[in-house]
Protein backbone atom coordinates (compact mmCIF):
# COMPACT_ATOMS: atom_id res chain seq x y z
CA UNK A 1 0.00 0.00 0.00
CA UNK A 2 1.06 3.55 -0.74
CA UNK A 3 0.04 6.54 1.42
CA UNK A 4 -0.84 9.53 -0.78
CA UNK A 5 -1.90 13.14 -0.48
CA UNK A 6 -2.21 16.20 -2.73
CA UNK A 7 -0.42 19.35 -1.59
CA UNK A 8 0.91 22.80 -2.33
CA UNK A 9 4.44 23.45 -1.11
CA UNK A 10 4.98 26.76 0.65
CA UNK A 11 7.94 28.89 -0.44
CA UNK A 12 11.32 28.40 1.28
CA UNK A 13 11.03 31.97 2.62
CA UNK A 14 7.71 31.25 4.34
CA UNK A 15 9.03 27.96 5.74
CA UNK A 16 12.05 29.78 7.16
CA UNK A 17 9.84 32.39 8.86
CA UNK A 18 7.71 29.65 10.44
CA UNK A 19 10.69 28.46 12.49
CA UNK A 20 10.17 31.34 14.96
CA UNK A 21 6.65 30.31 16.11
CA UNK A 22 7.80 26.69 16.24
CA UNK A 23 10.60 27.69 18.65
CA UNK A 24 8.13 29.55 20.86
CA UNK A 25 5.82 26.50 20.92
CA UNK A 26 8.75 24.26 21.94
CA UNK A 27 9.05 26.34 25.15
CA UNK A 28 5.77 24.91 26.43
CA UNK A 29 5.63 21.78 28.59
CA UNK A 30 3.33 20.08 26.07
CA UNK A 31 4.78 17.14 24.18
CA UNK A 32 4.88 18.26 20.56
CA UNK A 33 5.82 16.81 17.24
CA UNK A 34 7.11 19.85 15.37
CA UNK A 35 6.99 19.61 11.58
CA UNK A 36 10.35 19.89 9.85
CA UNK A 37 10.19 23.32 8.17
CA UNK A 38 11.59 21.79 4.96
CA UNK A 39 8.36 19.81 4.46
CA UNK A 40 5.68 22.28 5.62
CA UNK A 41 2.90 22.27 3.02
CA UNK A 42 -0.81 22.93 2.57
CA UNK A 43 -2.69 19.66 2.11
CA UNK A 44 -5.41 19.92 -0.52
CA UNK A 45 -6.57 16.30 -0.28
CA UNK A 46 -5.48 13.40 1.91
CA UNK A 47 -6.07 10.28 -0.17
CA UNK A 48 -4.70 7.73 2.28
CA UNK A 49 -3.53 4.19 1.66
CA UNK A 50 -4.05 2.88 -1.86
CA UNK A 51 -2.81 -0.16 -3.76
CA UNK A 52 0.22 0.75 -5.90
CA UNK A 53 -1.58 -0.34 -9.07
CA UNK A 54 -4.17 2.44 -8.53
CA UNK A 55 -1.57 5.20 -8.68
CA UNK A 56 -1.58 5.49 -12.47
CA UNK A 57 -5.34 6.11 -12.57
CA UNK A 58 -5.07 8.62 -9.74
CA UNK A 59 -2.30 10.50 -11.57
CA UNK A 60 -4.27 10.55 -14.83
CA UNK A 61 -7.33 11.92 -13.00
CA UNK A 62 -5.29 14.64 -11.29
CA UNK A 63 -3.66 15.68 -14.56
CA UNK A 64 -7.12 16.67 -15.86
CA UNK A 65 -7.54 19.33 -13.16
CA UNK A 66 -6.88 22.76 -14.64
CA UNK A 67 -6.30 25.77 -12.45
CA UNK A 68 -4.77 29.21 -12.82
CA UNK A 69 -1.85 30.33 -10.62
CA UNK A 70 -2.87 32.17 -7.46
CA UNK A 71 -1.29 34.08 -4.62
CA UNK A 72 -1.43 33.01 -1.01
CA UNK A 73 -0.39 34.75 2.17
CA UNK A 74 0.45 33.16 5.52
CA UNK A 75 -1.35 35.42 7.96
CA UNK A 76 -0.90 33.96 11.43
CA UNK A 77 -0.79 30.97 13.75
CA UNK A 78 -3.90 29.09 14.92
CA UNK A 79 -5.13 25.72 16.07
CA UNK A 80 -7.95 23.25 15.57
CA UNK A 81 -9.28 23.83 19.10
CA UNK A 82 -8.85 27.04 21.13
CA UNK A 83 -9.06 25.19 24.49
CA UNK A 84 -7.04 22.03 23.95
CA UNK A 85 -5.45 21.93 20.49
CA UNK A 86 -4.20 18.78 18.80
CA UNK A 87 -2.86 20.60 15.72
CA UNK A 88 -1.10 23.97 15.47
CA UNK A 89 -1.08 25.54 12.03
CA UNK A 90 -0.34 28.64 10.07
CA UNK A 91 -3.42 30.25 8.60
CA UNK A 92 -3.48 30.89 4.86
CA UNK A 93 -5.42 33.57 3.04
CA UNK A 94 -5.83 33.14 -0.71
CA UNK A 95 -9.30 34.47 -1.37
CA UNK A 96 -10.76 30.96 -1.51
CA UNK A 97 -8.57 29.82 -4.40
CA UNK A 98 -7.17 26.74 -2.62
CA UNK A 99 -10.69 25.74 -1.56
CA UNK A 100 -11.78 25.93 -5.21
CA UNK A 101 -8.76 23.83 -6.26
CA UNK A 102 -9.57 21.37 -3.48
CA UNK A 103 -13.12 21.01 -4.85
CA UNK A 104 -11.82 20.27 -8.36
CA UNK A 105 -9.38 17.70 -7.02
CA UNK A 106 -12.17 16.05 -5.01
CA UNK A 107 -14.37 15.91 -8.13
CA UNK A 108 -11.58 14.35 -10.20
CA UNK A 109 -10.94 11.58 -7.65
CA UNK A 110 -14.52 10.74 -6.70
CA UNK A 111 -15.17 8.60 -9.84
CA UNK A 112 -12.20 6.45 -8.76
CA UNK A 113 -13.97 5.60 -5.50
CA UNK A 114 -11.97 8.05 -3.42
CA UNK A 115 -14.57 9.67 -1.14
CA UNK A 116 -14.85 13.40 -0.60
CA UNK A 117 -13.68 14.81 2.70
CA UNK A 118 -16.54 15.14 5.18
CA UNK A 119 -15.23 18.31 6.83
CA UNK A 120 -15.15 21.71 5.13
CA UNK A 121 -11.79 22.63 3.61
CA UNK A 122 -9.73 25.13 5.59
CA UNK A 123 -6.55 26.59 4.06
CA UNK A 124 -3.72 25.96 6.53
CA UNK A 125 -0.36 24.26 6.93
CA UNK A 126 0.44 22.21 10.03
CA UNK A 127 3.52 23.37 11.94
CA UNK A 128 3.15 21.12 15.03
CA UNK A 129 1.03 18.28 16.40
CA UNK A 130 0.21 18.03 20.09
CA UNK A 131 1.07 14.56 21.41
CA UNK A 132 0.34 15.41 25.05
CA UNK A 133 -1.39 18.63 25.99
CA UNK A 134 -0.21 20.96 28.76
CA UNK A 135 -1.90 24.31 29.61
CA UNK A 136 1.44 26.09 29.10
CA UNK A 137 0.89 25.58 25.38
CA UNK A 138 -1.89 28.17 25.35
CA UNK A 139 0.42 30.77 26.92
CA UNK A 140 3.07 30.03 24.30
CA UNK A 141 0.48 30.38 21.53
CA UNK A 142 -0.41 33.82 22.91
CA UNK A 143 3.31 34.71 22.98
CA UNK A 144 3.58 34.33 19.20
CA UNK A 145 3.49 37.87 17.85
CA UNK A 146 1.09 38.70 15.04
CA UNK A 147 3.26 38.62 11.97
CA UNK A 148 3.17 38.41 8.22
CA UNK A 149 4.95 35.15 7.43
CA UNK A 150 5.09 35.92 3.74
CA UNK A 151 3.37 35.43 0.41
CA UNK A 152 4.01 33.29 -2.62
CA UNK A 153 2.43 32.45 -5.95
CA UNK A 154 1.14 28.91 -6.38
CA UNK A 155 2.28 27.76 -9.82
CA UNK A 156 1.82 24.01 -9.32
CA UNK A 157 0.58 21.39 -6.91
CA UNK A 158 1.80 17.86 -6.23
CA UNK A 159 0.72 14.30 -5.57
CA UNK A 160 3.00 13.10 -2.80
CA UNK A 161 3.81 9.72 -1.36
CA UNK A 162 4.23 9.73 2.42
CA UNK A 163 6.39 7.14 4.15
CA UNK A 164 6.14 7.24 7.93
CA UNK A 165 9.44 6.64 9.74
CA UNK A 166 10.52 6.90 13.40
CA UNK A 167 12.32 10.15 12.48
CA UNK A 168 9.21 11.63 10.86
CA UNK A 169 7.50 11.41 7.49
CA UNK A 170 9.41 11.28 4.23
CA UNK A 171 7.60 12.84 1.26
CA UNK A 172 8.29 11.98 -2.37
CA UNK A 173 6.62 13.88 -5.19
CA UNK A 174 4.97 11.41 -7.56
CA UNK A 175 3.36 13.97 -9.85
CA UNK A 176 3.60 17.74 -10.23
CA UNK A 177 0.70 19.45 -11.99
CA UNK A 178 1.50 22.94 -13.27
CA UNK A 179 -1.13 25.64 -13.12
CA UNK A 180 -2.18 26.90 -16.55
Amino acid sequence: MVRLFVAVDLSPEIRERLKMPQEILRQSRARLSVVDPAIIHMTLKFIGEVAPERMERIMRALETVRFEPFDLKVTGIGSNNPRQPRVIWCTIDDGGRSAALHDRIEASLEPLGIPREGRPFRAHATIARVKQYDPSLMARLRDIPPEDYGSCTVRSWQLKKSTLTPKGPVYETQLEVPCI
